[in-house]
């Protein structure tokens, strides 16, 4: 690792991403017009692009590239001795307390002593509130479960809760999908789906929300088989940021210590960026052993042994989980891809995003509006769209600050249509990291782009100078 990585991201702040993504309609606070609510945002166009390009990828790379993983969308709403079985009911919380002083706000205590440890003190040194200096009250556990209620009245016996994870909907699909996909470990079950915690201290913009996105798979392999399998998945998930631009020294491995590890894990590892608030996890890839399909057949009465009529040896897979967070993996492209430089004296805001995550793919720019320019531009829009390929056609103002819309927005390429594109059947086309700009026909332009998509990217970065 370079010293030019070390403690946080010296390239943006948070503050510039936030004012970057609610300028450039990526992210917005939600229930704004009404003051917000607290750690919830709602994405605008280009952010609802962006997430769902991450979301392809990430599907991508588990059913287009394979063949043993297969697909599932459980629902949010599921049985409560679901939760019973998987011990977030019982174990699922945070031990918080209360500000005594002015503010009356609240926190986890934990966070509390860690940031005291990092400051010099001890764990169990006596602690005040950082926002006021106030006396704190004693803790109490917080399940971070939301709770609702099904049917027309609310009551004890009709509580369900909001899944705090994706996981356990794979869990106790293992035999419905054992039985139609005609698969056997090892074999893996992948969805991507919203969550929902209450945390306590929320905050750092999408990076830890109440509401979020997962992508998870559960991998199932027969037990001598685990440990070899959770390396593996740990280099193909590192693998798959460095694919998308992520330039490596701003990711990492971290292994857990053993007295980070769940009672369940033999071994998490989580890949880590490093964001302008330090290094923090992006996603964890645990081997979770045989707890979860163990817990839900005890407290199910269902049989999850898997018979391999080869051997005849019946057992409990054990499982490896790869769990990313969709709005967390948003985040880092967005703060990786952030570059401001200096071109002809003027300052320019770029993000530099890998082309396949890029909200928009080309900007269809008529020089100006007239002499048949924004007719064929539309044309040329048209024809881009019917080959698959995200565009914007864009007229408004001056082609300077159209183009500065769009560097701002990640989009890799414009194609202008000028004064000669009538006579000679060309447009510019004009590349956003580069700045290059060439003229090429537009006949075949559809296949040209689709062929710029599909070719090997690096980060421009990793030829700039810190």
């Amino acid at each position: 690792m370079s010293d030019y990585a070390t403690d946080k991201n010296p390239e943006v702040t948070m503050e510039e991403i936030v004012a970057l993504a609610k300028r450039r309609g990526f992210v917005f606070p939600s229930s704004e017009i009404y003051g917000g609510l607290g750690s919830t945002y709602d994405y605008g166009h280009y952010g609802v692009l962006l997430k769902n390009n991450v979301k392809n990828e990430w599907w991508k790379s588990m059913l287009v590239e394979r063949d043993d993983i297969v697909a599932l969308d459980s629902a949010i709403l599921q049985h409560p001795k679901v939760w019973e079985a998987s011990g977030h009911l019982a174990g699922f919380t945070d031990p918080l307390v209360q500000c005594l002083g002015e503010c009356k706000r609240r926190w986890r205590e934990d966070h509390l002593r860690e940031a005291n440890v990092e400051k010099g003190g001890n764990y169990d040194d006596p602690i005040v509130c950082p926002e006021c200096g106030g006396e704190l009250s004693p803790p109490r556990n917080f399940n971070l479960m939301f709770e609702t209620h099904m049917g027309p009245v609310a009551d004890d016996g009709n509580a369900v809760y909001l899944r705090p994870e994706t996981a356990q909907g794979i869990f106790i699909n293992f035999k419905n999908v054992l039985n139609f996909a005609r698969k056997k470990p090892p074999f893996g079950i992948a969805q991507v789906g919203k969550s929902f915690r209450n945390e306590i201290t929320p905050g750092n913009f999408i990076f830890r929300t109440r509401e979020f996105e997962q992508m998870e798979m559960e991998f199932f392999v027969p037990p001598a088989e685990a440990q070899q399998w959770w390396e593996k998945w740990v280099e193909i998930r590192h693998n798959w940021y460095l694919e998308l631009g992520i330039r490596p020294d701003f990711l990492m491995i971290r292994p857990h210590e053993a007295d980070e590890l769940s009672h369940y894990s033999s071994g998490t590892s989580d890949v880590e960026y490093l964001f302008p608030i330090g290094w923090s996890e992006l996603e964890g890839i645990a081997n979770r052993g045989n707890f979860d399909l163990t817990q839900h057949q005890e407290h199910s009465g269902e049989s999850m042994e898997f018979f391999d009529q080869a051997s005849g040896e019946r057992y409990i897979p054990h499982v490896i989980e790869p769990a990313a967070g969709a709005d967390r993996a948003t985040l880092a492209f967005l703060v990786d891809s952030y570059f401001e430089e200096e071109v002809e004296g003027r300052k320019r805001t770029v993000l530099q995003l890998h082309p396949r995550l890029a909200p928009v793919k080309v900007a269809v720019l008529p020089l100006f509006n007239k002499e048949g320019m924004p007719e064929t531009a539309r044309e040329i829009n048209t024809a881009l769209r019917k080959a698959g390929i995200q565009t914007e056609f864009d007229s408004g103002g001056s082609i300077g600050k159209r183009y500065r819309r769009q560097d701002e927005i990640g989009t890799p390429w414009g194609v202008t249509v000028d004064f000669d594109t009538k006579d000679d059947g060309q447009v510019t086309l004009r590349d956003r990291d580069s700045l290059e700009q060439i003229r090429v026909p537009i006949e075949g332009l559809p296949e040209m782009i689709a062929g710029k998509l599909a070719e090997p990217w690096q980060s421009p970065k990793l030829d700039q100078a810190p």
